[in-house]
């Protein structure tokens, strides 16, 4: 029987370190289940993992393998920020509780909960550790952080959150660069690929149906409704579209509302005891910058590192021509140091940075549109999806009415504004 060929994973780090290999097999003949969930990155795959241990019957389908996408790519970091913050708290209306801000902020540690539970109930191998600074990159920018501490405490995070004086940082990071950072003990850092293939297998385990493979050319809206692929079908009384950056469906709908922007990572060779002087306790990092840098050690000690973005919607060339820069100039100690894996992986972006949750008809939900901030938000997608799909709409539906414009003329120009948009950015952060 005709079966498609998945692409092999990137020649990353992570797909170099998969601790548990297999497959799962391709769509092939006609399915009957609950739910269909398209796209087999952290969001349908949270999703499926949700609706499986409330008793639904689910059959996931991704085009290419488990996490090949920016969900298998990313910088491994799990931090309470969600992306555009500050949109939510000015837009959301009827949350549960009535309260936006209180709302928002308990919604910030809601991924991380879900994660750290997850991983302890399926015993999933994934690196999780504990421990984040975020690293204030110019004088000026120590002000907003520690206005973000003062929040913390008042929400009862003084137990977690705390701050690192420029002179104390030294002794976290062999780096010159900051002046100062909040550092957050609520926050993780994680193997992302293996931690989406385990939630798969926790899914499975459930009884949800995976499929690899299985790239899906139409989707059949009714009740019920049909995903169709090359050689097979899944009928279903309600369908999850969780494609990202990645997918084509939807298209009349979703076109001109989210834009990849491809972003880059490297790893370096084991950096042995250089590890310990660069990083003692092990904590991931990014900085203060609106296009900024992220980096933190692997199980086996190396440096991974994450920085920039190329937002016309291309990979660019060179990762690591472009990031080994960056990464000498933060551990100036590395200067030299033998980059092993250059990678990268196409996140979507929304302009107004907010996440997009909508039904397309009644029983078709979608979720996507991250802007980087995307394992933890996934996870808390997957929850919300969820408890919608079983008549808990209250969260749902707050997200639904978000606010979200339409770029026109296509994806390449809504591309080349986003670009724009961000040289502008970083004109402000050079000449402030």
């Amino acid at each position: 029987m005709p079966h498609n060929q998945a692409q092999p994973y990137p020649d990353s780090y992570y797909a170099a370190s998969i601790a548990e290999p297999g497959e799962y097999a391709s769509l092939s003949g006609a399915v009957r289940v609950d739910v269909a969930v398209i796209g087999g990155g952290f969001t349908g795959v949270a999703t499926a993992v949700e609706l499986a241990e409330r008793g639904h019957a689910v059959a996931l389908v991704e085009a290419q393998r488990i996490g090949w996408g920016a969900s298998g790519r990313n910088g491994g970091q799990v931090t309470g920020s969600l992306s555009g913050e500050a949109g939510l708290k000015k837009h959301l209306r009827d949350v549960p509780g009535g309260d936006a801000e209180a709302f928002v902020w308990n919604l910030r540690w809601r991924g991380q909960r879900i994660i750290e539970e997850r991983v302890a109930r399926y015993a999933i191998a994934c690196d999780l550790k504990h421990g984040h600074l975020q690293a204030a990159w110019k004088p000026r920018h120590v002000s907003a952080l520690k206005a973000g501490l003062e929040v913390a405490h008042a929400r009862g995070m003084g137990d977690l959150v705390r701050w690192v004086e420029k002179d104390e940082l030294r002794d976290l990071l062999d780096t010159p660069l900051y002046h100062g950072a909040l550092r957050n003990d609520a926050n993780l850092h994680l193997h992302p690929l293996n931690l989406v293939r385990g939630e798969a297998r926790a899914a499975a385990s459930c009884g949800a149906a995976i499929f690899e493979a299985s790239p899906v050319v139409d989707i059949e809206h009714g009740a019920p409704a049909r995903v169709v692929t090359d050689y097979g079908a899944i009928t279903a009384d309600t369908v999850v579209l969780a494609g990202g950056a990645y997918h084509k469906l939807a298209r009349r709908d979703l076109t001109g509302r989210l834009f990849p922007a491809a972003l880059g990572i490297v790893a370096t060779e084991p950096l042995g005891e250089r590890a310990a002087r660069i990083d003692p306790q092990d904590l991931a990092v990014y900085d203060t910058r609106f296009v900024l840098d992220y980096y933190r050690l692997t199980a086996d000690g190396r440096l991974l590192f994450g920085g920039g973005a190329n937002y016309s919607g291309r990979e660019s060339e060179d990762i690591a021509a472009y990031l080994r820069p960056r990464l000498e100039a933060t551990f100036p100690a590395l200067a030299g140091i033998a980059i092993d894996y250059q990678w990268q992986g196409m996140a979507g972006i929304v302009p107004n940075r907010m996440p997009m949750l909508g039904r397309l008809g009644d029983n078709v939900y979608y979720a996507q549109g991250y802007s980087g901030h995307g394992i933890a938000t996934s996870h808390i997608v997957g929850r919300v999806l969820a408890e919608a799909i079983d008549g808990q709409t209250g969260t749902f539906d707050a997200f639904a009415a978000l606010p979200h414009a339409r770029v026109p003329f296509g994806e390449r120009f809504g591309n080349t504004l986003l670009a724009l948009g961000m040289t502008w950015y970083r004109l402000l952060e050079i000449i402030r």
